[in-house]
């Protein structure tokens, strides 16, 4: 092997490449952990095309900046992107590095459309549910009240899309939706009214039956003097009225 001139010049350049490359691992960790760039400026900015109204620096130094650790060069963005998350009302966090001591924060905020069960979440325009202090949403937003099993909150938001574009042609609007644990549904309008569903399956959707009621209500609500409490659609043909002092069923095709 000694006499070997190409394998020993192979093994020296091998060794001076390890060689080199340790000393520039050596050079690059000595400069990464200069005091220079230590994280001293987090600059927290909305998202592109959002707006900040409830994210604040005070919940940020309190909640966000304890859990951010490194300096420019060894902070993990996922974990910081996380700890800002865990801020009240942010929905969503992009981070990147800004030198030499850095980062930039564009944060996305939820956007409040009620209450969802009873243990004082707020439920977003997008289906997300999340903690936060009521009286500020309150403040941007009347509340709605929603309910249903966990996991199904997207579903709720797109099917209370659907049910304010129906009841809007008789000028009224849910003001509460529920989806019990049976998976049938139940909405209370702004007039107080009640109307169930039932679940949908078989040969009636809920849109079959929104068409059904939109037909019949202006008839209906100029018959009853006394106002309609609740709407029963969970009838093949017909429907179930209630109202003070007369419980009629109404059928029909």
């Amino acid at each position: 092997m000694w006499h070997d001139v190409r394998l020993l010049n192979g093994i020296a350049n091998v060794l001076l490449t390890l060689f080199v490359v340790t000393v520039l691992a050596g050079c690059f960790l000595w400069f990464a952990q200069q005091p220079f760039f230590t994280l001293t400026v987090i600059q927290v900015q909305e998202a592109e095309g959002k707006t900040l109204k409830h994210v604040n620096a005070l919940t940020v130094r309190g909640v966000a900046l304890p859990r951010i650790k490194g300096n420019f060069f060894t902070v993990d963005l996922d974990a910081v992107r996380e700890a800002f998350k865990a801020v009240p009302w942010v929905r969503e966090a992009t981070v990147r590095r800004k030198w030499p001591n850095g980062l930039v924060v564009a944060i996305e905020e939820h956007k409040p459309l009620g209450t969802w069960g009873e243990d004082g979440r707020l439920l977003s325009i997008k289906g997300d549910v999340f903690t936060a202090n009521l009286a500020e949403a309150e403040e941007e937003v009347n509340l709605l009240r929603f309910y249903g099993p966990e996991g199904s909150e997207k579903e709720v938001v797109m099917r209370y899309e659907e049910l304010k574009r129906g009841f809007a042609v008789i000028r009224l609007e849910p003001v509460l939706l529920e989806l019990s644990e049976r998976y049938a549904w139940r909405t209370t309008l702004n007039n107080g009214m009640t109307v169930r569903f039932g679940r949908e399956e078989g040969r009636i959707s809920m849109r079959e039956q929104m068409g059904r009621l939109l037909a019949v209500y202006p008839r209906l609500a100029a018959q009853v003097k006394n106002g309609i409490r609740g709407i029963d659609l969970r009838y093949p043909n017909g429907l179930a009225l209630r109202a003070d002092g007369m419980v009629p069923d109404i059928g029909g095709q």
